[in-house]
């Protein structure tokens, strides 16, 4: 719905300092993205529509094989990554037979096709085309090629991505990525994976009202009836405080957190190769005092004025959605917005190092990195915690995604 390859977090120096050729790509969003509909699918040579953002992807990923020797890359040693959207676009890409066999390793931060924004089949796909075609007045597909872009676009500010799902088109997802994960049939690559400490705020699940525990008891009967009892018990909510967290924790797990956890887990079980699973903690320090009552935006940046009021939300306690691209990609001195601390620099340096090691390597561990066990090794999954003090620690809250895998099936 929103990003560019431009965006100044995805500037790509501090990586190529490291010795890695990298490139960000652009692809179509939204409308333009994932708009299917029934003329598209019978004049399409595959006899399908959608997934034009997947299919623009998996263009760049051939381009590169075709290019990348000329810039002093190695087309076996391609590594994908993504945040958010992105990291679904990797899982995506490693489930497709038109791009599986184009990459050699994957990174994914925060959020997989197998949870967050799964396809649904094509027959529904093309229902949701009719309907927007429908709102806009469009009879037929000339009737929709003959409105401005513009005015397209601006049809879809009431609508979100789950609007325009990619679709199981029998072309770029033969079959639902869940099939294709638990059959082993994705890339066989080394993943490196994880999500941050707090993906979404408690306000999500519970509104504006107040954290009471009167109040989150309330809401999780009303939405979850007959499990209620155990959603409780895994996300207690005794006191004001312990609501915030539990609240802060199911929603973050339901939003990406159990989509990521899902991937790294049937990856690591069917793919035969190392999946190394990280958890950011590290919470971006305070805004500069000249950003005023600016907030942080969707893609970047910062909102400013009446519209930053609506996405204002409670100080952060964790790591938020996004916070770790800028540290990663070593653009902490580009971004003017937030106050950087050493500390944040060395956070970092050492994101940067674990990065720049898997990418070579297809393995984290090396020159800045603690020791960092694949969590599908055998025995207690192993995490590695990214934050100042940065160590690896048995995993934590199985029972939780356990739990919430019967929501996602």
């Amino acid at each position: 719905m929103a990003g560019d390859g431009s965006e100044p977090r995805y500037e790509a120096a501090a990586m190529a300092r490291r010795g890695i050729v990298a490139l960000t790509v652009n692809y179509r969003l939204n409308v333009f993205g994932f708009l299917a509909h029934p003329e598209l699918t019978r004049e399409s040579p595959q006899h399908t529509s959608g997934n034009y953002a997947y299919l623009d992807q998996s263009a760049a990923l051939a381009w590169v094989q075709r290019n990348i020797t000329a810039f002093g890359g190695d087309p076996a040693r391609v590594t994908i990554a993504g945040e958010s959207a992105g990291s679904a676009s990797v899982s995506a890409q490693m489930a497709s037979p038109l791009s599986k066999n184009l990459i050699a390793g994957a990174i994914g931060s925060s959020g997989s096709l197998l949870g967050t924004l799964p396809p649904v089949s094509l027959a529904d796909a093309e229902q949701n085309g009719l309907a927007f075609a429908k709102k806009v007045g469009a009879k037929t597909l000339a009737g929709l090629r003959a409105i401005p872009a513009e005015e397209l676009l601006k049809a879809t500010d009431d609508m979100g991505p789950h609007d325009f799902p990619g679709s199981i088109d029998g072309y770029f997802f033969p079959k639902s990525p869940f099939e294709i994960y638990a059959n082993g049939e994705q890339a066989r690559v080394p993943l490196l994976a994880g999500w941050n400490s707090e993906e979404m705020n408690y306000r999500w699940l519970l509104g504006p009202g107040e954290p009471t525990p009167e109040r989150y008891a309330q809401v999780v009967r009303e939405r979850w009836s007959e499990q209620a009892d155990e959603i409780l018990r895994l996300y207690p909510g005794r006191t004001v405080e312990e609501v915030i967290e539990s609240a802060t924790d199911l929603s973050g797990d339901l939003f990406i957190a159990f989509s990521t956890w899902k991937w790294i887990n049937v990856h690591g079980r069917t793919s035969g190769k190392p999946v190394f699973r990280y958890f950011y903690a590290r919470p971006r320090p305070a805004m500069n005092p000249e950003m005023g009552d600016a907030v942080a935006g969707l893609a970047g940046g910062v909102v400013t004025g009446p519209a930053a009021e609506e996405l204002r939300q409670p100080p952060a306690r964790g790591a938020v959605h996004s916070a770790d691209i800028e540290y990663a990609m070593g653009n902490l001195a580009t971004n003017q917005v937030y106050a950087w601390t050493p500390e944040d620099y060395q956070v970092s340096e050492t994101l940067q190092a674990i990065y720049a090691n898997f990418i070579k390597t297809g393995d984290p561990n090396g020159p800045g990195v603690p020791e960092w066990t694949p969590a599908n090794q055998g025995g207690p999954v192993q995490v590695m915690r990214v934050d100042v003090n940065c160590c690896q620690e048995p995993e934590r809250n199985r029972e939780r995604c356990e739990f919430l895998d019967q929501f996602f099936k």
